[in-house]
């Protein structure tokens, strides 16, 4: 069984144990100030992989809405909903999951 985990906002891919210490790399900052932990945006049901070298030149990323993030392993497709916490802050948020915000 795979301890991989993706986060429902960026869509990057890390371990269990690296989202409970570092959380996530890009997303992290709008999880604290909404007073949320990593793990509770992160989902180990995802779709796709794509590998992202140079984020802010790939129109891959852009596609993704990944192209400010770092390079790494990105999720096509998450499954889950964000806490409601979260989704507040984000007035342009496009879920992960390929469903609409009510």
């Amino acid at each position: 069984m795979s301890s991989d985990r993706a986060c429902m906002l960026c869509g990057i891919i890390q371990t269990t144990n690296e989202f409970g210490r570092e959380g996530c790399p890009n997303c992290q900052g709008v999880f604290e100030q909404a007073g949320v932990s990593a793990m509770e945006c992160t989902s180990p049901s995802f779709e796709g992989m794509v590998g992202m070298c140079k984020p802010t030149k790939s129109w891959v990323a852009k596609w993704l809405s990944v192209n400010q993030g770092i390079p790494g392993i990105y999720a096509i497709k998450v499954d889950g909903r964000l806490p409601p916490e979260v989704v507040e802050l984000l007035p342009h948020y496009k879920p992960r999951d390929g469903s609409q915000v009510e």
